[in-house]
C-alpha cells in the first residue's frame, strides 16, 4: 500500500477528481482531503539575517539623510558650528524624519496583514494506492 499526496486550491475541479476517482473503484475511505488554513504574517520592523519581508524602514530615511546634510552642510557654512557639525546634525534629523514616515506608512496605513507569497494551497489529498489500481490515466491529465 502507498500513500499518493497533493496540494490543491479548493475548486470545482477538485470535487470532480475526487468524484472521478471513486467512480474509477477508489473506495470513499481510502480518499482523504484535508483543508488547509493560511497563515496570514504579520510585518515586522526589522529584518535580521534570517528572515526579511521586503519591507525596509531605512530606505527614505537614507535618502533623507543625504539631502538633508548636503543643504546642512551648506548652510553651515555661514553659521557659529559650521559646515561639519550642521551636515551631521541635519544629516540625523533627516534620517529620523524619513524613518519615521516610513514607520508611520508601515504601521498606520499599512496595517493589514498579508498573505505569504506564492499561491497558496487550500487542500491537500491523499489517495491511498494499491498494487492493481493504475493511476496512469489519471496522471496523463496533470
Amino acid at each position: 500500500m502507498m500513500q499518493i499526496m497533493s496540494t490543491f486550491e479548493h475548486s470545482v475541479k477538485l470535487e470532480l477528481a475526487i468524484s472521478a476517482l471513486e467512480l474509477a473503484g477508489i473506495q470513499k475511505q481510502h480518499i482523504f482531503a484535508v483543508p488547509l488554513t493560511n497563515r496570514k504574517v504579520d510585518r515586522r520592523l526589522l529584518d535580521n539575517l534570517h528572515n526579511s519581508d521586503g519591507v525596509t524602514l531605512f530606505s527614505t530615511g537614507a535618502a533623507l539623510a543625504t539631502a538633508f546634510a548636503v543643504v546642512g552642510a551648506s548652510i553651515g557654512f555661514s553659521l557659529k558650528w559650521g559646515p561639519i557639525y550642521w551636515g551631521l546634525i541635519s544629516a540625523g534629523s533627516g534620517f529620523l524624519i524619513g524613518f519615521f514616515i516610513d514607520l508611520f506608512i508601515n504601521k498606520v496605513l499599512k496595517k493589514h496583514k498579508r498573505l505569504l507569497k506564492g499561491k497558496n494551497p487550500q487542500v491537500i489529498l491523499i489517495v491511498e494506492r494499491f498494487a492493481e489500481f493504475d493511476f496512469s490515466p489519471f496522471l496523463a491529465h496533470i
